[in-house]
């Protein structure tokens, strides 16, 4: 499947860079509603080595993080913004976070984020990370605007 956003065009929209950028491609995206987003999680990633050592587990706030990252890569979109104009969009809130599987090396993170509401600077957001179909994790999150630079 051909990217809506490879790496190239995500990183015009995140300042995230190594070891921070946890998404690897936009597949779909519906500027205001949704947008699909994949990480691909291997054995390099720098916090195997601490996490766990003996059985890789990726932590969960990192998947929040990678949720929280492609919300802000649907909330630069969808107000025809980005980084190099002064806007950044923050990680403002979590609630109703769940985890159901472990996230290993070897597995594709599908990332889906749907808009709940976005009012002014502020965008509440559901997101969902599943691993072959099964569901990972879930969680309502919240992200602000700040305008400057």
């Amino acid at each position: 499947m051909k990217p809506v956003m490879d790496i190239h065009e995500i990183l015009k929209f995140l300042p995230h860079r190594y070891p921070f950028l946890l998404i690897d491609r936009v597949i779909e995206i519906t500027p205001g509603e949704s947008l699909v987003a994949l990480k691909n999680v291997t054995m390099n990633e720098a916090f195997f080595t601490g996490h766990f050592p003996s059985r890789p587990v990726m932590p969960g706030v990192l998947i929040l993080e990678a949720m929280a990252q492609a919300g802000g890569v649907l909330a630069y979109k969808s107000s025809n913004t980005s980084p190099d104009d002064g806007t950044l969009y923050y990680f403002a809130g979590i609630d109703n976070a769940r985890f159901r599987r472990v996230v290993e090396p070897g597995d594709q993170l599908r990332l889906e984020v749907k808009v709940i509401r976005a009012k002014r600077e502020v965008w509440k957001l559901e997101g969902f990370a599943y691993v072959d179909g099964e569901l990972a994790c879930s969680a309502d999150f919240m992200s602000a605007r700040k305008q400057g630079g």
